[in-house]
């Protein structure tokens, strides 16, 4: 059976690039404690592209922002769903959800599950 990814593109203010690194490192355990495969964080380094477009661009990041590119892996979509319904009730998460100190603004936050069509 393929596995399921989940990837999300958040911009971010660059002065709180900290502050999401702390949530995602429990969100991290939140999921994997839950049974995802691997959860991935990666903070834009090389994004002035020569060709395509680029992530700050696709996410309208405004000045002083950077792009995170992350993403869960799960062993099917129906594994994503089992996962993402226990992380979803778990306590810890919904502490840091809806919360005033949220490091970035979800509306502009793009996600989506993806079918793994490509594996080596």
């Amino acid at each position: 059976m393929p596995r399921y990814v989940d990837g999300f593109v958040i911009p971010l203010k660059k002065s709180k690039v900290a502050a999401y690194c702390r949530l995602a490192r429990l969100a991290c355990k939140v999921w994997k404690d839950h049974g995802a495969l691997d959860y991935v964080e990666a903070c834009g380094d090389d994004l002035k592209v020569p060709f395509g477009l680029s992530f700050p661009k696709m996410a309208k990041a405004k000045a002083g922002e950077t792009v995170f590119f992350s993403f869960i892996v799960y062993k099917s979509r129906k594994h994503r769903d089992a996962v993402n319904k226990k992380v979803m009730a778990d306590k810890r998460l919904q502490a840091m959800c809806g919360s005033k100190s949220m490091p970035f603004d979800v509306k502009r936050m793009a996600y989506g599950g993806f079918k793994v069509r490509v594996e080596i």
